[in-house]
């Protein structure tokens, strides 16, 4: 078992396990400075290449542009190597609810695949005032996306056999609350995300959830729900909430802070990573580190944060 599993699981991890992510807007910027840089800390970039031409991976939606998916929401993007947004939302109406169709392909199981495909169908404002009038429409507009991605997830599923996890990722939270209240999360949001990770959980799997924004009102539920590992941000729940209803209790891979990373000086970096390994560690296991990089980090502050993390990894507190 490695340190990653052993971490999962509270099974004594010998190294905290740490990561960085790069977006593609990061290596446009910086090219073969980056390169170099992955190539200086090969512990974190392992599967990076280091050597000749650089190139990345862009997915659809980080392209400059617009396009329609299989849902029928239009995405635009006026900036390559960054996520487009939805603007353009196929049931605007309320009464469109009760024709909508879910797409016939199988798209997987992409980023925003449930709360957030509520709010890409609908558009933002009248999905809130879905959940404040409650009609009908909400929970046929729920059951309609709950019942694709457990279809989603069951081919998953079959198609990794292997694979002990399978990740899922969803925005939960604005930044500094969720955009409806706990109790109207619970009622609605839980039941979807608990059938849909049942379908993990049966295969005898665990589930990685990342999402963004303030939730730690809600971790609780998302544990009861079947999460077994959870991708919080720190800057959004704050680290002595993320104390309170994580450590110990469930597994994290700690998002740290983004906000952070494009104005802080190396020492505030180090400094800011260190605080949040403290605070969080138990030598049973149940803490990851990550860092997300944008290209407004600046290359001095990447390295910094890479340094930092080959250093707290061996924390033992």
């Amino acid at each position: 078992m490695n340190d990653y599993m052993k971490a999962i699981t509270y099974n004594y991890p010998e190294k905290i396990p740490v990561k960085v992510g790069l977006l593609p807007a990061t290596w446009a910027k910086y090219g073969k400075d980056l390169q170099a840089l992955c190539a200086r800390h090969p512990d974190i970039f392992q599967n990076v290449q280091l050597t000749g031409e650089v190139k990345y991976f862009t997915p659809p939606s980080y392209h400059a542009g617009k396009f329609t998916d299989a849902w029928g929401c239009v995405w635009e993007n006026i900036k390559e190597g960054y996520e487009s947004i939805v603007t353009g939302h196929p049931v605007p109406e309320r009464e469109d609810v009760w024709n909508l169709k879910a797409p016939e392909t199988d798209i997987g199981l992409p980023h925003g695949f449930m709360f957030l495909r509520l709010m890409d169908l609908r558009g933002f404002e009248e999905i809130m005032i879905d959940f404040a009038e409650e009609p009908d429409e909400l929970q046929h507009l729920i059951d309609i996306v709950r019942d694709y991605n457990i279809r989603q997830t069951e081919i998953e599923v079959k198609r990794n056999p292997d694979s002990e996890i399978i990740v899922f990722g969803d925005d939960n939270g604005m930044q500094h609350s969720l955009p409806i209240s706990p109790a109207k999360w619970r009622k609605y949001i839980f039941p979807a995300y608990k059938a849909i990770y049942d379908v993990v959980h049966k295969a005898g799997k665990l589930v990685y959830m990342h999402t963004d924004g303030c939730i730690h009102e809600v971790i609780a539920d998302m544990k009861e729900a079947g999460v077994n590992v959870l991708n919080p941000q720190i800057r959004a729940n704050g680290l002595d909430n993320l104390v309170k209803t994580c450590k110990g209790k469930i597994a994290i891979d700690l998002d740290l802070d983004r906000q952070l990373f494009p104005i802080a000086t190396p020492k505030q970096i180090e400094e800011h990573i260190e605080e949040c390994t403290r605070a969080m560690y138990m030598p049973q296991g149940g803490l990851m580190l990550c860092a997300e990089c944008a290209a407004d980090v600046p290359l001095e502050n990447i390295e910094a944060i890479c340094c930092a993390l080959e250093r707290m990894r061996s924390f033992k507190g």
